[in-house]
């Protein structure tokens, strides 16, 4: 460690309600050095996702060494681990991380070089910075859980459910480039205009049952769903409407303490629906032999944007990378009500 030079990061020793100014505060820390693949990040945009809010009440921290979050930043690569092979001292990239390391909400940062891609050249750190985990989410839920190809124009549809956060933003966007019919959820007069201009090609509201709204726009059932939203409470619906032998994928678990009861499979059974579990961090928490896999989507991510062919889904900006910044960020995620996502530049 280089106890000499040290770094502005943003952290927290317990969780607190984040009302509270201790619940996240300044700090400064030791400038990380890069061992093996690892990249040395110098941070210049990062990105709030439910994850920091998340990890942010598990509280199960130690008091004594503070918990930095943030799984999404763009940056340009200051120096690289012996063993790197991907990327030199200038590089330009972006990248989520990994939630068993130290978060991005720092002025330096290390990481994997087998997570990172090298950022669209059409975008700044900012637009950038709101890219990594939605997306990486977003593509392994599709392409790998799901198994639809991309340009395949199947002929097929998906329904996402909560499609206007960060996940759905993306995810109605490749779900359209593979050739699907997207019908997204959304409830509010503003999250479904953003679900539309995104290329949905219909809404239903979440709060109501799914099949009557289906059928109203000529739809009976869904080859497809995605959900991003409480899986327990939406299960009953998904069971009706997908297609027998259909597929569904969720990122979001059952033990939330504000849900109850647990999830029904058997609603699933006489349809032999598949349904799979997405988490963006397996591959770097396991340390799997596909790791490298989220390097190569996130440069072939990178190739869309420049193509004009995916859209960021940045839709506000903060100044400077601070501890007050990141508090109103995260009591804005917290409200439930934010569309797209929230990035903050420049510490």
């Amino acid at each position: 460690m280089n106890n000499h030079q040290k770094m502005k990061a943003v952290g927290a020793y317990q969780y607190l309600p984040i009302s509270n100014p201790e619940s996240l505060i300044d700090l400064h820390l030791d400038k990380p050095e890069p061992t093996g693949r690892d990249l040395l990040v110098r941070v210049k945009a990062i990105s709030i996702n439910p994850a920091d809010v998340g990890v942010r009440e598990m509280n199960n921290y130690e008091a004594e060494s503070p918990k930095i979050l943030g799984w999404d930043a763009a940056g340009i690569v200051e120096q690289v681990g012996p063993d790197c092979q991907l990327f030199k001292p200038g590089d330009k990239i972006y990248y989520a991380g990994s939630v068993s390391r130290p978060g991005s909400n720092s002025e330096f940062h290390l990481v994997d070089e087998r997570i990172v891609g090298n950022m669209p050249k059409s975008l700044d750190f900012a637009t950038a910075a709101a890219l990594p985990l939605t997306s990486i989410t977003a593509w392994e839920s599709l392409f790998d859980r799901l198994g639809i190809s991309l340009n395949t124009g199947e002929n097929k549809n998906i329904l996402i459910i909560g499609a206007a956060g960060g996940v759905g933003s993306i995810a109605i966007q490749l779900a359209k480039l593979a050739g699907l019919t997207v019908i997204g959820t959304a409830s509010r007069p503003e999250s479904i205009q953003w679900v539309k201009s995104l290329g949905a090609d219909f809404t239903i509201n979440h709060n109501n049952p799914f099949h009557p709204q289906l059928k109203e726009v000529g739809i009976d059932t869904v080859d497809y769903i995605f959900c991003l939203n409480d899986t327990v409470q939406h299960l009953e619906n998904m069971a009706e409407v997908i297609v027998p032998q259909g597929k569904i994928c969720s990122i979001v678990p059952t033990d939330k303490a504000t849900w109850t009861g647990s999830l029904k499979m058997d609603l699933l059974f006489s349809k032999s629906v598949t349904f799979v579990w997405e988490l963006m961090f397996t591959r770097s928490l396991f340390h799997t032999n596909d790791m490298i896999k989220q390097h190569q989507l996130l440069n072939e991510l990178a190739d869309l944007i420049d193509d004009g062919k995916i859209k960021t889904t940045l839709t506000e900006r903060l100044e400077p990378i601070n501890a007050a910044n990141l508090r109103l960020a995260h009591e804005k995620l917290e409200s439930g009500r934010t569309i797209g996502k929230i990035v903050l530049e420049n510490f």
